[in-house]
């Protein structure tokens, strides 16, 4: 049994914990961006399904998250983690 599942996740279900969302580099969002819209997402999201709050956590690839955003997606390609809270 894979402890990792790949699947598309609605962008806005993805909750950024205030600590991370400090971090956002916006050239790193900008090169991304145009990568993603060249190659496609090379590496998914990482996130972990908080079913007491029906959401998914951020665990990592904020700057991939961003640029998703910055390129109007509503849903980002996730790894779905089993990860502690952090």
């Amino acid at each position: 049994m894979s402890l990792m599942t790949e699947t598309p996740v609605p962008i806005e279900q993805i909750y950024v914990p205030v600590k991370r969302q400090r971090d956002v580099d916006a050239k790193k969002v900008d090169a991304l961006a145009e990568s993603i819209l060249e190659e496609g997402l090379q590496q998914p999201i990482q996130v972990r399904y908080e079913a007491e709050k029906d959401r998914y956590v951020l665990v990592s690839g904020l700057q991939r998250l961003e640029a998703m955003k910055a390129l109007g997606e509503s849903t980002a390609p996730c790894l779905i983690v089993r990860a502690r809270k952090h």
